[in-house]
């Protein structure tokens, strides 16, 4: 089942998160008018977050579209906080957000593009001017490679807590969501061991609230750590450890009945190889002018965490240093200047070059 005629709309969004949807109001405001289609929910990547995980970045630098974002305890913002805020903020601005509709193809025209997006079996599409591709970058976990890694008992995002209470867990990865998670798991009642592969856990990548509770717990030998090693094999209620410093070394085998794997995220290419925008550098980041955010391809736009590609451990583009992202978009598509005063820029390069 498809529509008998494409829709028509200056501009269309792919990917309903806070860019995608500050994108769109941009635009709107700019005078165009604008169309958000997203493959799940509205903030779908906030969506696959634990439930009650709290941002990092203070509320003020993760509001949209100049409308406050306030916690009732004046603290940082939750994922159900967060969620409800992008539902509101939607429908104060009365952005057209399309979910459940993932884009299929980006078709150039004469006159712009033509995008067609599936839900179920029913074929919507689209007729713009431009396409903004606000599809972020974590995407698909971050996969080990190892035997067994695909049993059940072995998980790559963090459930409900209570899901894992009286279970002996081994959490994989020693960085902020590993951390966190083994907190979380710890205070729901599960016996949790920690397998990092560094000597040491990196302060640096945690949450500076979190580290002192977690350092402490495991000094207290109530979090079992396991550095300087990597598993080598899973299995039905264990797993096997090697050092990583003495790789010959015979195996470590922990007691485990859950298992879960928090070593990052890697963004999704198809769209954008799918669209031709160009991708460089190990990242694979897409290439775009870093005034207009315009991409190779002649009028797609990237906006929000998607210009960095895959982010490995040392993250530098949040949403908190995109924000600018939504005024150079609506700004080059409507042909009015720049706002002589932008929010925080992100520190991203471009390494545009024009489409030939």
């Amino acid at each position: 089942m498809s529509t008998s005629e494409p829709r028509c709309s200056d501009v269309v969004i792919v990917g309903a998160g806070p860019i995608g949807l500050e994108t769109a109001i941009a635009c709107h405001q700019a005078g165009l008018t604008a169309t958000v289609i997203e493959a799940g929910p509205i903030g779908n990547t906030m969506n696959r977050w634990t439930p009650q995980t709290r941002w990092f970045s203070s509320n003020e630098r993760i509001a949209i579209a100049g409308v406050p974002l306030r916690t009732p305890d004046q603290t940082k913002c939750t994922r159900e906080q967060y969620l409800t805020y992008l539902c509101n903020v939607a429908q104060q601005f009365a952005v057209d957000v399309n979910c459940y509709q993932r884009v299929e193809s980006v078709v150039r025209e004469e006159d712009g593009f033509l995008v067609t997006s599936r839900h179920g079996e029913e074929i919507c599409r689209w007729k713009s001017r431009g396409v903004v591709l606000a599809t972020g970058g974590t995407d698909h976990p971050c996969r080990l490679g190892v035997p067994g890694e695909d049993l059940p008992h072995v998980e790559h995002r963090l459930r409900e807590p209570v899901n894992y209470f009286s279970r002996r867990v081994l959490i994989v990865g020693g960085r902020n969501s590993a951390v966190e998670g083994a907190l979380r798991l710890h205070h729901a009642g599960a016996r949790v061991a920690v397998s990092y592969r560094g000597e040491e856990f990196p302060s640096q990548s945690i949450k500076y609230w979190l580290y002192p509770e977690f350092y402490g717990l495991v000094a207290s030998g109530k979090i079992q750590a396991y550095l300087g090693t990597v598993p080598l094999e899973f299995a039905a209620g264990y797993a096997q450890l090697g050092s990583v410093a003495h790789p010959n070394q015979p195996p470590t085998k922990i007691l485990a009945d859950q298992v879960v794997v928090q070593i990052g995220f890697e963004q999704d290419k198809t769209l954008l190889e799918r669209v031709g925008v160009k991708l460089a550098d190990a990242a694979r980041h897409p290439v775009y002018d870093p005034v207009t955010m315009e991409t190779n391809v002649a009028g797609v736009y990237v906006a929000g965490t998607v210009i960095a590609g895959t982010q490995s451990s040392s993250y530098k583009i949040f949403l908190e240093n995109c924000h600018d992202h939504a005024l150079r978009i609506a700004s080059h598509l409507s042909g009015r200047p720049l706002p002589q005063e932008l929010p925080l820029q992100s520190r991203m390069p471009g390494n545009w070059e024009p489409e030939s």
